[in-house]
């Protein structure tokens, strides 16, 4: 068997406070502060969770319900982009209004409890035509991003507008706004000029000025009104970051589509290498003063180690045509945790598509769609929640649940890990973060660009002052392919020390005089509980048994269903431990519902907002909900669908319900193999929330249109191509649909042999086929 060893001799953190220039109290009295290690709400830690939502590239009247399944997802600030070239894209004329309106999607997060942190800008890239900058600054006689009076001139104009559209959504006026971002990876990032591109593909200045050009510029936004507890910047790259007036945020990306267009580093690249991103670091010790992608113009343990950037999915790029895999995204938060993370942030959470312009129709950056901005995003284009969505909604219950105590954890590495290589997944990865002995262990066995493998045989012994831990103390540990996991060690369960699990633990929830804590198993693993013998007065299991091993009592659960253990601690305190398997965690849910915390099972997209509750699947007409403890006056009234059936399982109260099924009706004909017709009856998207069409075909690249107008396209990767329909819904009964699919062009000529000024392409083989199109529905279930 191989062992795995660490050794955790100093786990006490240097934590301090009073250096940092940031921070601010509202008008109830709430403070945010910061100490250099995490971000602290009336003096306790805050464990942030920041998700990127476009509200310029959504469609306004669904933004309620987007918002409120990012909350449902665990995400408690919501950044976004105020890209300029959208609010004056003609110079003089700011637009403010429909999917524009940036006050009242603040006012939307602020009504669902939702912190906002806006990203003002100037530049901000995004995969926005210019990075955001309007086209009629081309060409002006002054260099942008920098100090140049006559750029900071419009750059007042600019932040005067924004100033105007958040007064009174300040958190200093009791709104959600705690955070304003300056600039974007200033002195790092440009873009192309879009006016340029095919030509001679001039780029935008890359920054200047340094620190003096964005303190100018926080200096001009709180002068104009923008005055936020917070300010931030892009800390990577060799980025502009004024320490102490503003906090560096960072992240990572694994997925880097960009490298196909570089000429010099990645000419004649085939195929992605793997990245480093899935090797444990140390990200908040000034004994490693830079790492990957951490370089940092001051000492690391001066400032928190925030992200505003884990690749929340990446955006197709022509170049490069790539499947997703959504498991990529909570092995990246686990990495980002384990290396002394205490603020998440992700880009993108959700994501959209691009609004046409006025002057410019397609404001896309030109490498990647013109309409489609899914990101492959944890909520799609279109609403779709993925599985990422799900396994990081359970990392965020852990975090802010434990918050308080988490938030003191020290990184500990096995050593040094800088020379790991991302090909070797023959071997663990793992380290700890840990406070006064106790803490988590963090596992990972994903790699990206690399097949990986279950492993198998192997245990972690985790050596503290006083005694070692071997987790599991009898038998093999395994974690499969892609998986990950962050568990427990010397965890007090309300008076009970959890010596370890290799179960991952969620939450908790205090149910009159129990406490209850629940756990899934990660895949691969066998779930088991090592408790400290002498703690437990009395155990109870359901789906398991238990053994005793030394001082300790283990209780292993078992593999293919729930369990649940009931403990009683030696000072008579009522504790029960309920356990899932890895798929029954995908279903699994908590919030706050009709005035108590709750927790729920449903298979359907779960939505709370007061007293209401929605429950949105896609293709499935019968859901199911399980919630605990029960609704104390039932279950109320159903709308959307009716309530079939009631039971009793174990702790939970279930509800079978089932919503009247819905076929799409439409008719769609191929024309020819690269192209088709569709039309739909009217009133053919009536009693369903949304419809997704979905596509496979073949070629290079897919194209909707209604009457000429392009709805929406995609660079084909082999994957279905989907596309909702709702917002289109009057004009699609009006005037249809069309597809059209441009074909991979091989063996192409480009002649030009003519006296006169005409050239064509001709090509040995046209690769582009249409092979199905289906309208699948979206159900709602809504109970008050």
């Amino acid at each position: 068997m191989k062992n795995y060893p660490i050794k955790v001799s100093d786990d006490k953190k240097n934590i301090f406070a009073g250096h940092i220039k940031l921070g601010g109290v509202n008008p109830s009295g709430e403070r945010i502060s910061f100490t250099n290690y995490y971000m602290e709400k009336n003096g306790e830690p805050f464990f942030g969770v920041c998700g990127e939502f476009h509200f310029s590239r959504y469609d306004e009247r669904y933004w309620e319900d987007e918002i409120i399944k990012m909350k449902m997802g665990g995400v408690n600030i919501i950044t976004t982009y105020i890209f300029w070239n959208l609010h004056e894209e003609v110079e003089g004329v700011f637009e403010w209004e429909g999917n524009k309106d940036l006050r009242r999607f603040i006012q939307l997060c602020d009504q669902h409890d939702l912190y906002v942190m806006i990203r003002i800008g100037p530049f901000c890239h995004g995969e926005m035509r210019n990075g955001g900058m309007p086209d009629w600054l081309f060409g002006r006689p002054f260099e942008v991003r920098s100090n140049d009076e006559g750029y900071m001139t419009y750059v007042r104009r600019l932040y005067t507008e924004i100033g105007l559209q958040v007064q009174g959504l300040l958190y200093k006026d009791g709104g959600p706004i705690i955070g304003t971002q300056i600039e974007n990876e200033h002195n790092h990032s440009s873009a192309q000029w879009g006016l340029t591109t095919g030509i001679n593909n001039m780029w935008l200045n890359g920054g200047s000025g340094g620190n003096e050009h964005m303190l100018r510029l926080r200096d001009l936004a709180v002068e104009l009104g923008i005055d936020t507890p917070i300010y931030t910047c892009t800390g990577w790259g060799g980025a502009t970051t004024p320490v102490p007036d503003m906090l560096p945020l960072w992240g990572g990306y694994a997925y880097w589509p960009w490298i196909y267009y570089e000429t010099d580093r990645y000419d004649g690249i085939k195929e992605h290498p793997a990245t480093p991103e899935y090797i444990f670091r140390d990200k908040h010790n000034n004994d490693v003063p830079g790492s990957y992608n951490f370089e940092p113009f001051y000492q690391p343990e001066d400032y928190p180690y925030a992200c505003c950037e884990m690749g929340g999915g990446m955006v197709q790029f022509y170049k490069y045509r790539f499947e997703f895999p959504y498991k990529s995204v909570p092995a990246m938060s686990v990495m980002k945790t384990a290396e002394g993370c205490n603020m998440l942030g992700y880009y993108m959470y959700h994501g959209g598509s691009n609004p046409k312009g006025k002057v410019n129709p397609f404001t896309n950056d030109l490498a990647t769609p013109k309409i489609s901005y899914d990101f492959n995003a944890m909520i799609g284009e279109f609403g779709q929640v993925r599985e990422s969505y799900k396994r990081t909604k359970l990392q965020h219950y852990l975090f802010t649940e434990f918050q308080s105590q988490f938030a003191l954890t020290k990184t500990i590495l096995p050593g040094d890990t800088s020379g790991q290589d991302p090909y070797d997944v023959s071997e663990l990865h793992y380290a700890v973060r840990s406070h006064n002995g106790s803490g988590f262990l963090f596992l990972n066995n994903f790699q990206d660009h690399v097949e990986n493998h279950d492993l198998q045989d192997m245990n972690v012994s985790i050596e503290l002052p006083g005694e070692t831990l071997t987790i599991p103390a009898e038998g093999a540990l395994t974690l499969g392919r892609e998986s990950f996991a962050i568990l427990p060690y010397n965890f007090d369960l309300a008076g009970i020390t959890l010596k370890y699990a290799t179960a991952q633990l969620i939450t908790k929830l205090d149910v009159k005089d129990i406490v209850y804590y629940f756990f899934f198993v990660p895949e691969g693993m066998r779930g088991s509980y090592a408790l400290q013998t002498d703690d437990v007065a009395g155990i109870e299991t359901e789906g398991g048994h238990s053994k005793q091993h030394d001082d300790m009592t283990i209780i292993e659960v078992g593999e293919q269903t729930s369990s649940t253990v009931r403990l009683v601690s030696a000072a008579g305190k009522k504790v029960v431990i309920y356990t899932m398997t890895d798929k029954q965690s995908l279903e699994f849910w908590k919030t706050e519902v009709r005035g108590k915390q709750r927790v729920l099972f449903t298979d359907a997209n779960l939505l709370v907002s007061g007293e209401d509750i929605k429950l949105e699947s896609t293709n499935l007409e019968e859901v199911t909900l399980s919630v605990f403890p029960d609704f104390e006056a039932g279950l109320g009234s159903v709308s959307g669908g009716e309530l079939e059936a009631t039971s009793d399982d174990g702790l939970f109260k279930t509800y079978k319900l089932r919503a009247p099924k819905q076929e799409i009706a439409f008719t769609w004909t191929k024309v020819k193999n690269e192209r088709a017709v569709l039309e739909f009856a009217t009133g053919s998207l009536d009693g369903v929330k949304e419809a997704l069409l979905q596509i496979d075909y073949s070629g290079d690249i897919g194209y909707a249109f209604i009457d000429g107008d392009l709805i929406n396209d995609n660079f084909c990767n082999n994957s279905t191509w989907e596309i909702g329909l709702k917002r289109f819904e009057e004009r699609l009964y009006d005037k249809g649909m069309y597809l059209y699919v441009s074909p991979i062009r091989k063996g192409t000529v480009v002649n030009s042999n003519t006296t006169m000024a005409g050239w064509n392409e001709t090509a040995a083989e046209l690769i582009a086929e249409i092979a199905s199109v289906r309208a699948v529905p979206v159900y709602e279930i809504v109970i008050r």
